[in-house]
């Protein structure tokens, strides 16, 4: 009969040995270049630097680089770094109702080592010297001196290509440039206060300078024109706050790309809290259309559960029909007092609710940037 087989005798239970489990643990947390992209990215937002600078080829596939000027890493701790299950950001199993970093399960850089080469080069602001260490295929490698600078960098060469079977399930590099640049676009739009660059096959995408302002970091990414016309919103209930800002109806989309939703510094994506922004939207926005919204919440970590999902893909929060009422009410009075149905001067010609276009140049890789509008190259 079809369905389980089971064999006569089964096999004595054993302990898998840590390169299993490192192996299984990647496949959770690194599922494509991108997934690479926002694990360093986060160590390196949890290190306390000024600048973040990210560079990758052939979409992340061929090299994922990550540099930061944060606190660095002492020398006899890099072996820990690498290995699974150790981190700074944890003591007690309390930690976890309070958690105020991004990176905390100590698992992303041990799985990333097992499924590619790692490198990592480190120097403490008050050191004479760095080190570096590398891990290939799970096979760590000797802590070496090197010279280099304060900060940490951390390399990722060839990822999956110690396991041809997930290699093959990669897309063309194009589309994993479209998955990577866009993980870089999310955390880039969550810590505006970081100087934040991006660069592809040599060519500079992005060049953030750090900045107070949160328009000002949407402006960089998507153009100031699209910025300086979104509505400001603010609002609280309690220990829960929300700011932002959303788009006016007549700058509305054809797709959900420019919604942005985070909290603690974490992008996440939530249907009911979209669910209420289209609420707030009816009547003032043709059906099938979607709002533009970079919404922020601020809230008591131990009212939000952001180790749900290996990946941190997901986050859980305590009330969130609180969270429903609080958007809903806050942008309904926002256009109250606005007055969104009068008639308002045309919108400008933004270039990404086009066929084939492409905002924040998160897609084809002969997509350019000029100006923070992306347009096609002459010729």
């Amino acid at each position: 009969m079809p369905g389980h087989r089971v064999t006569e005798r089964m096999a004595r239970i054993h302990q898998l040995p840590m390169s299993v489990v490192n192996r299984i643990a990647a496949g959770e947390v690194v599922e494509r270049p991108a997934s690479v992209v926002k694990e360093l990215l986060e160590n390196a937002l949890d290190a306390g630097p000024t600048r973040i600078d990210v560079a990758l080829e052939q979409g992340g596939i061929a090299l994922v680089r990550v540099v930061d000027d944060g606190g660095g890493i002492e020398p006899e701790d890099l072996p820990l770094a690498v290995a699974p299950h150790a981190t700074s950001k944890l003591r007690t199993a309390e930690d976890l109702e309070r958690i105020h970093t991004l990176g905390f399960r100590g698992e992303a850089l041990a799985s990333i080592g097992e499924v590619s080469r790692l490198v990592i080069r480190s120097r403490t602001p008050t050191a004479a010297a760095g080190a570096s260490l590398e891990v290939d295929g799970g096979r760590m490698g000797e802590v070496v001196p090197e010279g280099c600078g304060a900060g940490t960098t951390v390399e990722v060469h060839q990822l999956f290509g110690n396991v041809p079977a997930r290699r093959a399930f990669l897309r063309a590099a194009s589309t994993e440039w479209s998955h990577a640049s866009e993980a870089f676009v999310r955390t880039a739009l969550a810590h505006p206060g970081v100087a934040m660059s991006l660069v592809h096959n040599g060519r500079r995408v992005h060049d953030l300078p750090a900045t107070a302002s949160w328009r000002g970091r949407i402006g960089g990414l998507f153009g100031q024109s699209l910025a300086d016309r979104l509505i400001e919103v603010e609002a609280r209930d309690g220990d829960i706050a929300l700011r932002g800002f959303v788009g006016r109806p007549e700058d509305d989309m054809a797709s959900t790309r420019l919604q942005h939703l985070f909290v603690a510094g974490r992008p996440f994506r939530d249907r009911p809290i979209l669910h209420a922004v289209q609420e707030a939207y009816r009547g003032v926005l043709l059906s099938g259309r979607q709002p533009i919204v970079f919404l922020a919440f601020d809230l008591p970590p131990d009212t939000v559960d952001v180790n749900v999902h290996p990946a941190k893909m997901e986050v859980r929060f305590r009330e969130p029909s609180r969270l429903y009422r609080l958007v809903l009410s806050a942008l309904r009075t926002k256009f109250l007092a606005s007055d969104m149905r009068a008639p308002l001067a045309p919108p400008p010609a933004f270039p990404w609710d086009q066929p084939g276009a492409d905002p924040a140049g998160v897609g084809s890789p002969e997509l350019v940037a000029s100006r923070g509008m992306f347009t096609r190259p002459a010729g």
